[in-house]
């Protein structure tokens, strides 16, 4: 069972921490994208934002559960 991670003495649920994370990273991804041009190919930039965030989540949780113990 996954319990909450003590960030200085605040109890937090770690999807909050998983999010945070992978906001980071999705912005990082986003640039990216933005500066190779990818984003002239793309329908509906938000919705694939959205759709990036929620991989980006996917793949942070799938790292946290492999290869660290929270």
């Amino acid at each position: 069972m996954i319990s909450e991670a003590d960030v200085y003495g605040l109890l937090v649920a770690p999807m909050l921490l998983w999010i945070g994370a992978a906001m980071v990273l999705s912005a990082v991804v986003r640039r990216v994208l933005g500066w190779l041009g990818f984003y002239r190919f793309v329908w509906h930039r938000p919705l694939f934002d959205l759709a990036l965030l929620v991989i980006v989540v996917g793949g942070v949780v799938a790292f946290q559960a492999r290869w660290l113990a929270l």
